[in-house]
């Protein structure tokens, strides 16, 4: 049957945690109490990513390199990565719970697509321990995909590496990755697509790459919101989205898009 068979979608800031806030504030404090200042937009730009990986990247940056250098006079290590994570990974795992609110729309959309007989996979940034936490109490608030899993079922090949999707296909056998849409809210989400074959859509409002509490975007003119959607759309096409929607209750409309390109013999865009 050539129509599409399943949809994966990312958690933070696409299922659940408007805006993706539960990890941001924790790099910006491990950074601080090492004597770095890092702006919300720096500890951003990485998200997506297995939140080791994410430091590393952050380190990497030319200016928070250059202050890294400047007060410990020396470049980076792999043992500074590895102290910032041990401090990350325990004040993440505080809070998390607060941060396992099915974004709305989100719980609707999946019970309709499920309806039309697609699975609903996963992928993520966190690790195990941290979705421990997070997949029961988005269970309880009545969001729950058929599958999911984190970097540590791929040997740590998390984002940008097509694994964990290949891992949803396997498990929820899905027979092609044409037939395939991940939807997430970051460039890390939409490299991952890429990199697996598979269909990719941005979501914008609620996401990291918008950056925007709930109440943030709902305070802003309507004239603002325009703007920071289409700064956000952007972003998406220019990293290779193959779509953007603005909240997931947009999705249905793609799925049905994407079946009639792939009648026509489409595929994902090559990029």
């Amino acid at each position: 049957m050539n129509r599409v068979e399943g949809v994966i979608l990312d958690w933070a800031g696409t299922a659940v945690d408007f805006g993706c806030f539960a990890p941001v504030n924790v790099f910006i404090d491990i950074f601080k109490n090492a004597g770095i200042e890092v702006t919300m937009e720096e500890a951003r730009v990485p998200m997506g990513m297995l939140k080791i990986d994410h430091i590393r990247a952050m380190l990497s940056m030319p200016r928070l390199a250059a202050l890294w250098e400047g007060k410990f006079g020396r470049v980076f290590n792999e043992q500074d990565v590895e102290t910032l994570y041990a401090e990350f990974e325990p004040a993440l795992l505080v809070s998390l719970s607060e941060y396992t609110d099915p974004i709305p729309g989100v719980i609707e959309t999946v019970q309709e697509i499920r309806n039309q007989g697609l699975k609903i996979g996963s992928t993520t940034g966190y690790t195990q321990t941290m979705m421990d936490v997070v997949v029961p109490n988005a269970m309880k608030k009545g969001y729950c995909p058929d599958f999911y899993i984190t970097p540590d079922g791929t040997n740590s090949l998390g984002r940008p590496y097509p694994y964990m999707i290949y891992r949803n296909m396997e498990v929820l056998k899905l027979s092609a990755s044409w037939k395939v849409v991940k939807v997430g809210d970051t460039t890390s989400d939409i490299k991952e697509a890429i990199n697996a074959g598979v269909w990719s859509v941005g979501v914008i409002i609620g996401s990291s790459e918008m950056g925007l509490s709930l109440a943030e975007f709902n305070a802003l003119s309507e004239a603002d919101q325009e703007k920071a959607i289409a700064k956000t759309e952007q972003s998406f096409l220019r990293n290779g989205a193959d779509f953007t929607i603005q909240t997931m209750s947009e999705l249905p409309q793609i799925i049905e898009r994407i079946n009639h390109l792939i009648s026509e013999g489409k595929r994902p865009s090559a990029r």
